[in-house]
Order: C-alpha cells, then structure tokens, then sequence
C-alpha cells in the first residue's frame, strides 16, 4: 500500500528541482544563477510547457490524450503574429482568432473521440499531422511580428513579479478551482476513473471528454501566444521544435496524474514543467552536448512511465 505520510509529489517535484539546480550552479561557479534574477529566469523556462501541461492535465484525468497540442501551438504563434503585422489595434482580433483556433482544435479532437469513437492518440496525432500540414504549406518562415505592447506578456512586471510568471500560476490556480470546487472538475475525475459507473450515474461523459479536450487546446493556444510575445514573431515550427507533445504528457505523469485517469492534479503538472527547466537549466550550466541533452531527456521520459506504473500498482494493491 502506498504510504499515507509520504510528501505530496508537488512538493518532492520543487524541493528536488531547487536543490539539484543550487547544486549545479555551485558547482559550475555559475553563482549569478542563484540570484533573483536567475531563479526568475528558471521559471520563466517552464512557462510556455507549464500552461500547456495545464491542458494536457485535464485530457489525461479523463483518461485520454491529446498530441495535436505542439501543432496548436504552432498555429497560434503563426496567425498572431500574422494578424497583428506589428500593429497594435490588431492585438485584440489576433488573440480572438487565435484563441478561435485553438478552441476549435480542440473541438474536432472531442469530437472524433467521442462521436467517432477514434482513439485519443490516434484522433489527435492524425489531427496535428493534418494541421502542421496546412501550416508548413502557407508559411514557411517567421510570419510577420507583434507589437511591443503585445510583447509585455512576456517581458512585462507586475510589482516586480514578471508577467509570465504571475500568468503561469493565475491560470494554475483557476484550473485547479475547476477541477477541485466545480462540478466539471468532478465529472472529470469521475469520468477518467470510471466511465461507465459514471455514466449509470447520469454524468454525460462524452460532453466532459469533449469539453476537456477543447480546455486543452483553448491553453495550448494561449501558449503559442506567450510563445509569439517571447520571440516577436511565429513560425510553424515553434511547437513541434519545443517537443511539447510528449514533454506535456511526460510532465504530468512526473507530476503525480495518472494515464488511466481519474487522480491527479495540476500543481503537479506545473511541479513536474519545473523539472523540465531544471534540467534544461543544468544542461546549459554543463555545456551538456544538444544531442545528448536528447538523450537525457528521453531517459526521463522512460523513468516518468516506470513511476507511473509503479504508482498504478501501488493505488490497485
């Protein structure tokens, strides 16, 4: 049986990321790391996967996946900055088309999941194959700009605190109110952990599988727009370069949700985007090899499914 006094994962996640990081710096004398300056700069590695893994969070807890999310991305960074050319009257029609998209995105997912009855993996892979298609035949390079005004969403400050960062756990805790004080967040959870029992007891369990997918792609959309803000423009190769597919579904696994939905939590998922940037963090202070970062990262993936089958062992004991 799984110990009752154990830390909760969330805290095991940061506490582990904060030491291994401090000891990296340290010991590579990069001692500016340790500043404010510097912690800030490590959170502000993991915002653009942090938000996405908000949305994947809600997919897996109903027991299902959703890999078009680097391609939304992709597409939000492209047409916002395609829309706005740099202009600032234009900010409020892009970030209302893109977001459009995104939503829709998700949509189409919901749809052929529970209307179609097509797999998760198979609906949402086919799903980005299609729309990175679209993308790479209409824009093959950066995609006009955004404005300054626009670009405070990743290098603006509210009272000291950066903008991204302070967006990061507003929608961090927005998402957990949702999934733990609202009544979706409960059909949610109970859907991921058992979808029959839930349907028996009058849940419409397709309506919350489908509304879960279009959470996740209305957020991977508002991370293409970060994503546009942070490099002034968008190209279509943003998400699928970022690997935030499957760096998605590695972090909320690492964060303590299951694939087999139905337990988890998106503190969690944010935690374990945190180790992301950790290790990306550590890799540059090491002047790890890019290919063998690769490597590294891979072996984490791995790991991330052995503690998850560990887990699901554990709960079913």
């Amino acid at each position: 049986m799984r110990r009752l006094d154990a830390p909760p994962v969330p805290l095991v996640l940061i506490l582990g990321s904060l030491l291994a990081f401090a000891a990296t710096a340290v010991g590579t004398h990069s001692n500016d790391q340790l500043t404010w300056a510097g912690l800030g700069g490590l959170v502000e590695r993991m915002v653009a996967l942090g938000i996405v893994a908000l949305g994947q969070t809600f997919v897996i807890l109903a027991r299902s996946i959703d890999l078009s999310v680097a391609q939304v991305i992709s597409v939000a960074a492209v047409m916002a900055s395609f829309v706005m050319q740099g202009r600032v009257g234009m900010i409020g029609p892009a970030v209302a088309l893109t977001l459009a998209i995104a939503v829709a995105i998700g949509l189409v997912n919901g749809l052929l999941v529970v209307r179609a009855r097509v797999n998760p993996f198979i609906a949402t892979l086919g799903v980005g194959l299609c729309v990175q298609g679209v993308l790479s035949a209409a824009f093959t390079d950066f995609a006009g700009s955004v404005p300054r005004g626009f670009q405070v969403l990743a290098y603006g400050s509210v009272g000291g605190l950066p903008l991204p960062i302070l967006l990061l756990l507003l929608l961090t805790a927005l998402c957990w109110l949702v999934l733990e004080h609202t009544r979706f967040g409960a059909h949610l959870h109970a859907v991921g952990g058992n979808a029959e029992g839930a349907r028996q007891a009058g849940i419409h369990t397709g309506g919350v599988l489908i509304a879960a997918h279009v959470v996740c792609g209305a957020l991977a959309g508002l991370a293409g727009l970060y994503l546009a803000a942070r490099l002034r423009s968008g190209a279509p190769w943003i998400g699928r370069d970022g690997v935030y597919d499957l760096q998605s579904i590695a972090v909320v696994v690492i964060g303590g949700t299951l694939l087999s939905g139905g337990r988890g939590g998106v503190w969690g998922s944010v935690a374990g985007a945190l180790l992301f940037a950790t290790l990306d963090a550590m890799f540059t202070m090491l002047a790890v090899d890019p290919f063998f970062q690769q490597v590294l990262r891979g072996v984490v993936v791995i790991a991330a499914v052995a503690v998850y089958s560990s887990r699901s062992r554990l709960l079913v004991a």
